[in-house]
């Protein structure tokens, strides 16, 4: 049979608009379908936009809370809409580049909602496509609490609380992972009165507690309510935005804010995407695949790569997988995703930066531990900076030396654990990672240090 292409990649966010250049370069014919705008929501309304915000709360941060101490003596003023329209600038910039991508490498695209109606067809409004191959990328969407339905004016998803028309004097956030404590950073920066409300036992579960503890004491620092093993039990609306009864350990609390933010988990986009006798198999709201044979599904022809499959939510993660979906389709690779050396981060003052095992998981997986930990405070470049907050901790196996995990807190750690990524990739020892030449004088030097005090020969601690 004749396609109309050979690869059809439904979604043009990370997972899809890569998957359709991959498969470009590759000299297939190659379809993307978008219901909105290309790059999806990581690019237009998650990842670079938010990115964009925090930038501004770090100025705000930085001149009001370092200014004294570098020599500032002047007085910041904020303008939050412009803080605003530069966010939604800085996205609409990279969608723009992403068409000019899409024309570079030829690949064809189409607006409108996708539905899967055969193994290789694909109904987009009034028009039927096929293709030999179809790749679905559709994402996620945010989870609801239940009993507090998104209205998008007080009660909120991620991507209202970026494009608000005027800043919030109060906020409760539910939720204390990145996407919750990114927002609750940038809001309180700028004044906004933030509490967070998390069911676990602490903020960033997925950290090392280490890291958790330290990003909790810096947030509550600046002003930020975190509530903890506590959970929602009732909201209701008011004249002035939201009521809500919160269970604590401390007894219960009311807790009123004009908006109400709600980053508790989201759950993939497959709500009528495929016809009635398309049964592709569906797991927790997600599309089940075979990552060892190219994220296929259980109907040969079609494949899931990206947030839609399931954790973990992470643009970096959606674009390799689709990436080896691609290269597995076309038979040039039959590469897959380590999902032991993904980086996690999270983009608040301070940073978190992570990859591999925490310290507890090392220990209850049978390992004998030996940790290096080296405050920024012993930094002479983050001395420099006035930005001592913080620590990197390196988790190694004792008997072999072998780096099992790394987490960073501090000014830097989004962008120095790529380091740490890459050494794990590679199986370095911690005597390795010690005796690599960084530059002085940096924050990177801290990893060096870090390895060299779990040998006890760091020279600055």
């Amino acid at each position: 049979m004749a396609y109309d292409y050979d690869i059809l990649v439904i979604g043009g966010g990370p997972a899809g608009y890569a998957g359709a250049i991959r498969a470009a370069q590759l000299k297939k014919r190659v379809l993307c379908v978008e219901r909105d705008k290309l790059g999806g929501v990581c690019l237009n309304w998650g990842c670079i936009p938010t990115k964009a915000l925090l930038s501004n709360a770090h100025l705000v941060e930085l001149i009001n809370g370092h200014g004294k101490r570098l020599g500032f003596t002047g007085q910041g003023a904020w303008d939050f809409g412009q803080m605003i329209g530069r966010s939604r600038q800085v996205a609409g910039q990279l969608n723009k580049g992403i068409e000019g991508l899409f024309k570079k490498y030829k690949v064809a695209s189409k607006f409108g909602e996708a539905r899967v109606i055969g193994p290789h067809e694909v109904q987009v409004g009034s028009d039927k496509v096929t293709a030999e191959s179809i790749v679905i990328a559709t994402g996620v969407h945010p989870r609801s609490l239940p009993g507090a339905e998104f209205d998008g004016k007080t009660i909120i998803t991620s991507k209202e609380a970026m494009s608000l028309e005027k800043q919030p004097k109060s906020m409760l956030i539910i939720g204390a992972g990145p996407i919750g404590l990114e927002f609750g950073y940038f809001y309180n920066t700028i004044g906004t009165k933030v509490t967070v409300v998390e069911m676990l036992d602490r903020i960033v579960p997925g950290e090392d507690e280490e890291v958790s503890q330290a990003l909790r004491k810096s947030l509550e620092a600046k002003g930020l309510k975190i509530f903890t093993n506590s959970k929602t039990t009732k909201v209701e609306k008011t004249a002035g935005g939201v009521k809500a009864e919160v269970e604590t350990p401390a007894g219960n609390q009311t807790i009123e804010a004009e908006v109400m933010l709600v980053a508790i988990g989201v759950l993939g986009n497959i709500d009528g995407l495929f016809a009635d006798n398309v049964k592709v198999e569906i797991f927790k709201n997600h599309i089940k695949v075979d990552p060892k044979n190219g994220y296929v599904t259980n109907i040969p022809s079609i494949y899931a790569v990206g947030d839609v499959i399931g954790p973990p939510w992470l643009a970096h993660v959606a674009h390799h997988e689709a990436v080896c979906c691609i290269e597995k389709i076309c038979g040039v690779s039959n590469r897959t995703v380590d999902y032991t050396t993904i980086p996690g981060c999270t983009y608040t003052e301070p940073g978190v930066g992570s990859v591999g095992m925490t310290e507890k998981a090392a220990r209850e997986a049978g390992h004998e531990v030996r940790i290096g930990k080296f405050p920024f405070q012993y930094s002479g470049r983050a001395l420099a900076a006035d930005e001592t907050e913080g620590f990197v901790k390196l988790v190694f196996d004792a008997k072999y030396g072998e780096l099992l995990g790394a987490h960073l807190i501090g000014a830097m750690a989004t962008e120095m654990i790529s380091e740490l990524v890459v050494a794990k990739k590679l199986e370095a020892t911690e005597e390795e990672i010690m005796h690599i030449m960084h530059p002085h004088p940096t924050f990177s030097e801290s990893i060096m240090e870090a390895a060299g005090q779990g040998l006890g020969e760091s020279v600055h601690i």
